[in-house]
């Protein structure tokens, strides 16, 4: 079964560590598992796509960051909701999609991004 909370708190760490701190090869090392399956089509496939292209916005984007409003874990999965801030006022809702495998590594992603509206149908907001 599952460690559904060390799950969280792995995938939670490893985003914080290559969005945020900018160290995706570190993040890599620590918190992936043996292989790594790419769904974001942006992103080539495998640890060294994902680090190359995290270690290339890092470079083009100073200062860009990512709130994790929420997460969720079920089974060999972890869902985040988070808040994607962008130099220049750019900013995305998100949801990152992992799975894990046994040892609770980070063996595969998908994601969806929206872009946060200047103005909205409804006063509730996107987080």
């Amino acid at each position: 079964m599952p460690d559904l909370e060390k799950n969280k708190k792995n995938v939670i760490a490893f985003y914080e560590m290559m969005f945020n701190d900018c160290r995706p090869a570190e993040a890599i090392s620590i918190f992936v598992g043996e292989t790594y399956t790419q769904h974001n089509p942006h992103v080539g496939d495998g640890k060294q796509a994902f680090i190359d292209y995290f270690e290339r916005m890092a470079a083009e984007y100073p200062g860009k960051r990512v709130d994790i409003k929420r997460a969720f874990a079920d089974g060999d999965h972890v869902i985040l909701h988070c808040h994607q801030i962008w130099p220049d006022g750019l900013e995305y809702a998100g949801i990152d999609i992992f799975r894990l495998n046994k040892e609770g590594k980070i063996i595969e992603h998908w994601d969806v991004l929206q872009e946060v509206p200047s103005q909205s149908q409804n006063d509730n907001g996107m987080f």
